[in-house]
């Protein structure tokens, strides 16, 4: 490949990758400030999960369907066996990690949670060098102390500092590590079959649904049988209006995870976690962690192309050689 073909290459991957990255923002940060909004009225995050998750199942089943009725072509339906060995733990990590996120809002602002869980990058590294998804490179590890230093500056002496919160999402930022390293697993096996998202969707679902049922029931269940918002309310009205402002997140919980999952399967669970730390400007210290946090996106990108295309290189050359 000559130099102006590599070059040619590189240009098309990075549209490709700020397109994904774009399309992920719309309904990442939409959904963000939804579920603030929606934890002022509604203090039951657990079910309103539970709520999307069920959406979610449906959609991908109608776009499994109609897809199928369009192309002629049946989808992918893995074994019960094959199933439990291989999604069962990405399903439970990611409702634990979803349900974790959205429980958080009760309690801290939404530019500290963006802020918090933008460490889920640190944990993605952790985890892809460990599954042999990525090499500990010494760039790498410069990222990894520039978030770090970005959130310090972000959380010390916050006036709207909240500990549970922020435990809260520091959990979900270690759960979401493992969740998208197993998540690229899933995507990107071509022996499993689950490369489309709305096929990865419609298989995590269900067992999302019965992993986080049990810790519904036990934060949630009486308090929310016993509330007006729902089971005793006093006017249709009401219960129609809530109904259709968690059956709207729903929507947006299905674009989210359909953004999410192709964003991954075509690129990488590490260029997901860096596009999520541009995704709200902070509030308090902004021009420190601004700075901080335009260096980690700059080092990221600039070595993670030329990495990338030093391995192009000597891919090219092991073939050329043995030709």
């Amino acid at each position: 490949m000559s130099q102006l073909g590599l070059i040619l290459f590189f240009l098309r991957k990075t549209l490709l990758t700020l397109t994904l990255v774009l399309f992920y923002y719309c309904f990442s940060i939409g959904i963000t400030f939804y579920n603030k909004w929606v934890m002022k009225k509604f203090h039951y995050p657990i079910f309103m999960t539970l709520v999307h998750l069920v959406m979610i199942f449906v959609f991908s089943g109608m776009s499994r369907t109609l897809t199928s009725w369009y192309t002629g072509n049946s989808r992918i339906c893995l074994s019960w066996e094959l199933y439990m060995k291989k999604v069962a733990a990405t399903a439970l990590v990611t409702a634990l990690d979803i349900g974790l996120s959205n429980w958080s809002f009760l309690f801290i602002t939404v530019s500290l949670y963006t802020m918090t869980k933008s460490t889920a990058i640190l944990f993605i590294l952790f985890f892809s060098v460990v599954f042999k998804l990525e090499k500990l490179r010494p760039w790498l590890i410069i990222v990894i102390l520039l978030i770090a230093g970005g959130l310090f500056t972000f959380t010390y002496k916050s006036t709207q500092f909240n500990t549970e919160g922020f435990i809260l999402v520091l959990v979900a930022s270690f759960l979401g590590g493992i969740r998208w390293t197993l998540v690229q697993i899933l995507t990107q096996k071509a022996e499993l079959g689950l490369q489309n998202p709305i096929d990865t969707m419609y298989h995590l679902q269900p067992l999302m649904f019965v992993g986080l049922f049990p810790l519904f029931l036990f934060n949630e269940g009486l308090s929310l049988s016993a509330s007006e918002k729902l089971f005793r309310y006093h006017e249709t009205s009401n219960l129609l209006h809530m109904m259709f402002v968690l059956a709207a997140g729903g929507f947006l919980a299905f674009g989210l995870c359909f953004s999410e999952f192709l964003l991954v399967s075509k690129t990488s669970s590490l260029t997901l976690s860096v596009a999520g730390i541009f995704k709200t400007p902070p509030k308090s210290k902004g021009w420190i962690s601004s700075i901080i946090r335009v260096q980690q996106i700059s080092i990221w990108n600039c070595c993670s192309v030329m990495d990338r295309q030093m391995r192009t290189v000597k891919r090219k050359m092991l073939y050329i050689s043995n030709d």
